[in-house]
């Protein structure tokens, strides 16, 4: 994430947003990232009910919205903490609660405070899991689905330590 602090901060959250909407394998969701917040600590994502989302029943395909939460919380999580932290999602979850008849909305969020919290964990142990609950909400805010993904970060000496430095940095 290098190249983002290149950019001018007034655009970097207009080009977080683009680099997810141009990204073929996010694309391929159906979503859209709607927002990033100014300071990078929220991502709002829309994920409409049309021809490419819909499943056989005439509602939200259910991989859709499973896959449409992937990513905004690992990328989160690298700008707040930077360089010298490996981040990548380590497992994930959903409920479903009702039908997705319309388009929903989901907002990711990774506070600086949440940031603060990690970095403080980090300083006393080498790795730590973190779920993250993402609720995806109809215009109403009527949940439709639940998605609790779980994040794994550690410091990026021990990561190469236990002999995963062929991987990359952030897997999402």
């Amino acid at each position: 994430m290098s190249w983002l602090n290149k950019c001018p901060k007034a655009w970097r959250a207009h080009v977080v947003r683009f680099g997810f909407n141009l990204h073929p394998a996010y694309r391929r969701t159906g979503g859209r990232v709607e927002y990033v917040s100014p300071d990078l600590t929220t991502i709002r994502v829309r994920l409409p009910l049309n021809r490419g989302t819909r499943n056989l029943v005439g509602s939200i395909f259910g991989g859709s919205l499973f896959a449409v939460t992937d990513g905004p919380h690992p990328t989160l999580l690298l700008m707040g903490l930077g360089r010298e932290y490996v981040v990548w999602d380590k497992a994930a979850s959903i409920q479903y609660k009702k039908p997705g008849r319309s388009t929903l909305y989901a907002d990711c969020i990774v506070s600086a405070e949440e940031i603060a919290e990690v970095k403080d964990i980090l300083t006393r142990q080498p790795e730590v899991d973190r779920i993250y609950r993402v609720e995806l909400k109809d215009g109403s805010g009527v949940v439709h689905s639940v998605v609790e993904r779980t994040v794994y970060i550690a410091n990026k000496d021990h990561y190469k330590q236990k002999g995963n430095s062929g991987r990359a940095t952030a897997n999402s």
